[in-house]
């Protein structure tokens, strides 16, 4: 794994001062490390039923469209606030300076739909805890929230629920 954590890039003090950034563009870039990182996710859960991915705009996009492909499943979509057209469940959640809102079609899933969560990266966990949340409301079963990365100093897992969180590389 440390061929694809050397190829993401640090931006320092990105957005602000005393942050280093974990750059995926990099990675998503370069395609055999595109694809290996999404050969391995996929791997994980070949062979389960799963009913679809869950892509958090907007990296998860990235992720969750193609771990669907290769799983043969379908992507539904999380957005921030007025970017879906059809009813929808929607969440308020704490942001380091303010809040946010996010937003899931409320016809996304079948009662009981076992679902995977597919994201870039965890960090604090907020924004994972927030689209559980909308899950849970739309009635779907969570099987897990998959990472490409996670900063592991930040503990945002401790946010999720225990055993559902798998992060393809820890910073």
């Amino acid at each position: 794994m440390d061929d694809l954590k050397n190829i993401i890039r640090d931006i320092p003090d990105f957005p602000k001062k005393g942050i280093i950034f974990k750059d995926v563009t990099t990675l998503l870039a370069d395609a055999k490390s595109y694809q290996r990182m999404i050969d391995l996710l996929a791997h994980r859960y070949i062979g389960e039923k799963i009913d679809q991915i869950v892509g958090i705009e907007a990296r998860g996009f990235i992720l969750g469209a193609a771990l669907a492909y290769k799983l043969g499943t379908g992507i539904t979509l999380v957005r921030k606030s007025g970017k879906l057209p059809y009813k929808t469940h929607r969440v308020t959640y704490d942001l380091e300076y303010g809040s946010d809102v996010l937003e899931i079609h409320e016809d996304a899933f079948k009662s009981g739909d076992r679902v995977i969560i597919a994201d870039d990266l965890l960090a604090t966990g907020g924004t994972m805890a927030a689209v559980i949340q909308l899950l849970d409301r739309a009635g779907a079963e969570l099987v897990e929230c998959a990472f490409l990365a996670e900063l592991e100093f930040l503990n945002g897992r401790s946010k999720l629920p225990d055993g559902k969180v798998f992060s393809l590389l820890k910073f």
